[in-house]
C-alpha cells in the first residue's frame, strides 16, 4: 500500500475514554494525516476516570475532562452515540444513528462494572464508573449519609475513603476473608484490613448480601445494615458484548484477545485498554490490565501500527503493568505482575505508614507493591523493566535503596 493511501485511510475509534482519546492523540503525534473519528457513548466531553472517586465525588472539581482540543487535531468527535455492532465484511460499525464505515477500526470500549443481582431498579443503589455515577453519588457524601459499600476491592476502598472524609458512616461488605482478595496475597492484604477500622469504617468479611431494599442491606446471615445508599464495587467485565457475531476473538472473560501489536483476529481492527488482553513475553502469559497506565501506553503501539511502514511491525506491546490507589491516607502503588513469583521480600513494617513488598522469580524482580514509598516503586519498576537480579537479603533492608540491592 502506498504511503499516500496509508495516510488517507479513515480510522474509527470506538470508545472515548483514556484509551480512545490517547489513540487519537498518538495518531496525530506520529504523523497520521487521514480522517479520524472518535465515538463515545456518553454525552459528556471525554474525561479522565481516576478523579471521579476523589475530587469530583467530593465536590472539589466540577469535571475531569481531558485537556485535548479535538477540533485542532482534526478529530471528528461524536458523543452520545451508542455502537451496537460490527460488520467486518462491509468495513462498518452499526450505531444508533446508522452505519459508520472505517478503513481501520480501534476498539477502546473499556469495561462495564458488574452489578449486584437483584438490585436493578432498587432506589439508592449506585455504581461508580462514569461521570454521571459520580454526580449522583456526590449529594450522598455531601449529606453525610449511611453508606454500605459492597466489595473491598480498589474502587470499594477508594469510595469508602472519600465517604469517610465526607463524614459518612461507612460499612464495607466483602465476601472474601480479606480486602483485595485475589488481587494481592493474604500476607499483604492482612495489614490493609486494619486500615478500615483505623479510619472509622467497618469492614465485614466473609459476608454476602442477600437482599437490598430501600434503606437497608440484608446479609445472608440475617444481619441488617442501615443504608441510605449502597455502592457496588465487585469488579468489571470488558465492554465487548456489542461484538457478538462479529468474528472478533474473545476470551472467556469477554476480553478481545489482541496480539503483541494489539491487533485483533480481524484485519485492520485493533483493541486497546480495558477491553483487550495481550500476550506478555515478560510474564509468559496473557494479561488483562484494567488500569489507567495500560490505557495510556497501548495507544502508542496502535498508532505505530497504523502510521508505520506496512512492511515493518511496531515494537511488541509488553509493558510492566502499573497502577496506583489513594485509600485511607495512604498512597498505594503497584508495578508488575506477581503471579509466578517464587520469593516475596518485605521492606519495612506493614503495621507502619510506609512499607513495600518485592516479588522475585529466580532472583529477578517481577512485581512491587509500595505503600508510602514512591522511591521504592520508581526504582523497583526500572529493575523489573530491565530484568535486573537483586540480592534478596539486601533488598529486605528498607534502609538500602533498591537500586543498591542489585547483584
Amino acid at each position: 500500500m502506498s504511503e499516500q493511501k496509508q495516510t488517507q485511510r479513515h480510522v474509527v475509534i470506538v470508545g472515548a475514554g483514556m484509551a480512545g482519546v490517547q489513540t487519537a492523540v498518538a495518531l496525530r503525534e506520529q504523523g497520521f494525516e487521514g480522517p479520524v473519528t472518535l465515538i463515545g457513548a456518553e454525552p459528556h466531553p471525554p474525561y479522565d476516570r481516576p478523579p471521579l472517586s476523589k475530587a469530583v465525588l467530593l465536590g472539589k472539581a466540577e469535571h475531569s475532562a481531558f485537556d485535548v482540543d479535538f477540533a485542532s487535531l482534526g478529530v471528528d468527535l461524536r458523543l452520545g452515540l451508542e455502537v451496537t455492532g460490527l460488520r467486518p465484511a462491509d468495513h462498518e460499525i452499526a450505531t444508533a444513528a446508522g452505519p459508520v464505515r472505517y478503513d481501520v477500526l480501534v476498539l477502546a470500549t473499556g469495561a462495564d462494572p458488574l452489578t449486584l443481582p437483584g438490585t436493578d431498579g432498587v432506589p439508592g443503589v449506585h455504581l461508580l464508573r462514569t461521570y454521571d455515577d459520580a454526580l449522583r453519588l456526590a449529594p450522598v457524601l455531601a449529606r453525610g449519609q449511611d453508606v454500605v459499600v459492597v466489595g473491598a476491592g480498589w474502587i470499594g476502598a477508594e469510595f469508602a475513603t472519600a465517604a469517610r472524609a465526607a463524614g459518612c458512616a461507612v460499612t464495607v461488605v466483602e465476601a472474601a476473608p480479606l480486602p483485595l482478595s485475589g488481587a494481592l496475597p493474604d500476607e499483604v492484604t492482612t495489614a490493609m484490613a486494619g486500615w478500615y477500622a483505623e479510619n472509622g469504617a467497618e469492614l465485614l468479611t466473609h459476608a454476602r448480601v442477600d437482599t437490598v431494599r430501600p434503606g437497608a442491606v440484608v446479609l445472608a446471615d440475617g444481619r441488617e445494615l442501615p443504608a441510605d445508599a449502597v455502592v457496588v464495587g465487585i469488579g468489571a467485565r470488558p465492554a465487548t458484548r456489542w461484538l457478538d457475531g462479529s468474528g472478533v476473538a474473545l476470551d472467556p472473560s469477554g476480553a478481545v484477545t489482541a496480539d503483541d501489536r494489539l491487533r485483533t483476529s480481524l484485519p485492520d481492527v485493533y483493541a486497546v485498554g480495558d477491553c483487550a488482553s495481550f500476550p506478555s513475553a515478560r510474564y509468559g502469559e496473557r494479561l488483562l490490565v484494567h488500569h489507567w497506565d495500560n490505557a495510556l501506553q497501548g495507544p502508542r503501539t496502535v498508532a505505530a501500527a497504523v502510521t508505520g511502514d506496512p512492511a515493518a511491525a511496531p515494537e511488541p506491546y509488553d509493558p510492566v503493568p502499573y497502577f496506583w490507589s489513594e485509600q485511607f491516607g495512604r498512597f498505594v502503588q503497584y508495578a508488575g505482575h506477581h503471579a509466578g513469583a517464587d520469593t516475596m521480600v518485605r521492606r519495612g513494617d506493614p503495621a507502619g505508614p510506609a512499607w513495600s513488598v518485592l516479588w522475585l522469580r529466580a532472583g529477578v524482580p517481577v512485581a512491587l507493591l509500595a505503600v508510602g514509598r514512591p522511591r521504592d516503586l520508581a526504582q523497583g519498576r526500572r529493575l523489573i523493566e530491565a530484568g535486573t537480579p537483586v540480592d534478596p537479603v539486601r533488598a529486605a533492608d528498607p534502609s538500602v535503596p533498591l537500586k543498591s540491592a542489585v547483584r
